[in-house]
């Protein structure tokens, strides 16, 4: 008899601890799930397009040795023309037809995207809807939980409300995979979450 209540007291512990772990679950917020699912169902078929995937092949190609220091001096020199309005090299990253095709689905989005934007493998910009604040991504949370670590999940930032349009705004990204189910780039999308 003795034995079978110590049986029963294990069984009641080891079932205790299974319901009621010590260390309380955080549960993601409510905006993620929803955020994920417009990525998935409308996001991710606009970026698996031969258009995109043709884009970042050939800016792959033809940055496939860059050093970290050319991709800084890349990324002051833009930053640097947005802030003397000097926008050669935006003009030119606008003037592509991945900019022109990413803008038309961000106005098509209903207000739901605000910014939409491709990288290469380095995290260099290859296409974008608007002007972006840097050129490259390579260093930026966005980039590194993703494509940095070889992750096949979708990113999502925190929340924030955006203090001119007054929008709760996410930033989703997740790696962009070639025919073969290579990574080549990084999808990065700015999402209104009110519109959603």
């Amino acid at each position: 008899m003795a034995r079978w209540g110590h049986s029963g007291t294990v069984v009641t512990v080891w079932l205790a601890a299974c319901l009621f772990p010590l260390t309380p679950v955080r549960a993601e917020p409510a905006y993620i799930p929803l955020v994920r699912d417009y990525v998935e169902k409308r996001i991710r078929p606009i970026v698996e397009t031969p258009l995109v995937l043709k884009a970042i092949a050939e800016q792959n190609a033809e940055f496939g040795d860059v050093s970290e220091m050319d991709m800084r001096v890349l990324d002051e020199t833009y930053r640097s023309e947005i802030n003397q309005h000097h926008l050669q090299m935006v003009k030119l990253l606008l003037d592509k037809s991945l900019s022109h095709y990413l803008k038309a689905k961000q106005d098509a989005s209903q207000g739901a995207i605000i910014e939409f934007f491709i990288t290469d493998s380095h995290g260099l910009n290859v296409g974008q809807s608007s002007i972006t604040a840097d050129y490259w991504q390579g260093d930026e949370e966005k980039y590194l939980r993703t494509f940095a670590n070889g992750s096949r999940e979708i990113f999502i930032d925190r929340a924030e409300r955006n203090e001119s349009s007054h929008n709760l705004e996410t930033q989703a990204s997740f790696v962009v995979m070639d025919k073969e189910n290579r990574p080549i780039g990084v999808a990065i999308v700015t999402i209104a979450i009110d519109a959603l």
